[in-house]
């Protein structure tokens, strides 16, 4: 969450980055985070007056006893018992104010970096780069939910029956190819640095507060109520807990952690050809790339981040695009965004595969992430995540950009971790 030093000293320059991320009412919603910060200060500040008060009279009472004078100490006494009842008024109304506080602060989502252009969804996103393979398909070439069926490596029926739409069973050479890629991903991600973690695949509600996923997304979270756990939209959530309440050495800096997981999705409201098979799925395998890293040097890791996704996309040889998003459809969280699509060459558009973001110090507040300095000043961390990468759309993206007559080409670099180079 935005920090009340953010709000107070750039009060102006946060309310035009909330309207640039199309937050209703961010004027009224900065004020309100003003008018409780003063009430809250002033209830400290005349809080801390009292103590002040009662330690002085305190120490005056024994000494008035000693010279006799019992009705000043009397005096004294009945000061002290009015300002200790004072005290919890006070204390009250700190705890209120700073309790609506930080519920509030919960709503307000984070302010975007200058770099992040205006506007109010998808049609306004910037394409910063285009690269990949150019791709030449077949005559009458198939989607992907097509070509599985074709091939029997992944059934969409036999998963509504098990479970439900949107849980597919991968069989024989899909499920290999998932596993393939899953391995390729984690292997490229320990190349370039990053320490493998499995963390559960289920957190409590501190996490999803500590990440952002709560109270913003909890409808489109699948919650465990008996148990008040939720399950896991992305490995963000677990891997970057793992840094709540606690304080690195500057020295540990920058941590990098790669996770693979099973990610949940409830996608309320997803309907039409954009969910047709692997295009928008409850359940989808992912490995993920979880940054800690000082302020000054999260603009490199970004880009350290941005470069490694797109290799592996060179490596598997898809066409592709990068996106930086506008302030309307950025996630509430994030500074700043980039957006990985691939062309599926046989649905005609574009899919989303990657989203790398740097939150600045917004979950770091939340979370009480810090560092401390070689001066041993403890600050802020900034956290970044990215998918490196979302499984189900490289697949369909492979699956049909890969299509010939002998059947699907499985690109160079997979056939090592797949044991095949074709599917037919």
């Amino acid at each position: 969450m935005l920090t009340i030093k953010q709000i107070t000293e750039n009060t102006d320059k946060v309310i035009r980055g909330l309207e640039k991320k199309h937050f209703a009412n961010a004027k009224e919603a900065v004020a309100k985070v003003l008018e409780l910060n003063d009430a809250r200060r002033g209830a400290q500040a005349q809080l801390d007056k009292n103590l002040a008060e009662v330690n002085s009279l305190s120490k005056s009472i024994g000494a008035l006893m000693k010279e006799g004078k019992k009705e000043e100490a009397a005096a004294a006494k009945a000061r002290v018992a009015a300002c200790k009842e004072a005290g919890k008024e006070l204390q009250a109304v700190m705890d209120k104010a700073a309790e609506e506080l930080q519920a509030l602060l919960y709503t307000i989502p984070n302010v975007p970096y200058d770099l992040v252009p205006e506007g109010a969804g998808a049609e306004d996103n910037l394409v910063v780069k285009v690269g990949g393979m150019e791709t030449e398909l077949p005559q009458n070439a198939l989607p992907h939910w097509e070509l599985a069926k074709k091939y029997d490596i992944i059934d969409f029926d036999l998963g509504v029956k098990i479970a439900g739409a949107g849980f597919p069973v991968y069989k024989g050479k899909g499920a290999r190819l998932q596993r393939a890629l899953i391995n390729f991903f984690l292997d490229e991600a320990r190349a370039s640095g990053y320490t493998e973690i499995m963390p559960p695949t289920v957190v409590n509600a501190a996490s999803g507060y500590g990440t952002g996923q709560l109270p913003d997304k909890e409808g489109q979270m699948y919650h465990c109520e008996l148990d008040d756990l939720y399950l896991i939209p992305t490995a963000e959530v677990p891997v970057t807990n793992i840094y709540r309440d606690v304080i690195l050495d500057e020295k540990q800096l920058p941590i990098m952690n790669c996770a693979y997981t099973e990610c949940f999705r409830r996608e309320a409201g997803s309907y039409g050809k954009d969910v047709r098979g692997l295009n928008r799925l409850h359940e989808f395998s992912k490995v993920e790339l979880v940054r800690i890293d000082k302020p000054e040097h999260s603009e490199q890791s970004h880009q350290e981040m941005l470069d490694h996704v797109e290799r592996l996309l060179q490596k598997l040889e898809l066409p592709y695009r990068i996106l930086r998003l506008c302030g309307g459809d950025m996630s509430f969280t994030a500074a700043i965004c980039y957006d990985f699509e691939v062309y599926s060459e046989a649905q005609k558009r574009w899919l989303e595969v990657s989203s790398v973001s740097n939150f600045d110090t917004y979950q770091a507040n939340r979370l009480k992430c810090r560092y401390r300095t070689a001066e041993k000043k403890t600050e802020l961390c900034h956290t970044l995540n990215g998918s490196a990468l979302a499984l189900p759309r490289i697949v369909a993206a492979l699956l049909e950009n890969n299509q010939t007559p002998e059947g699907i080409r499985i690109p160079k670099a997979l056939v090592p971790y797949c044991g095949f180079d074709r599917i037919d």
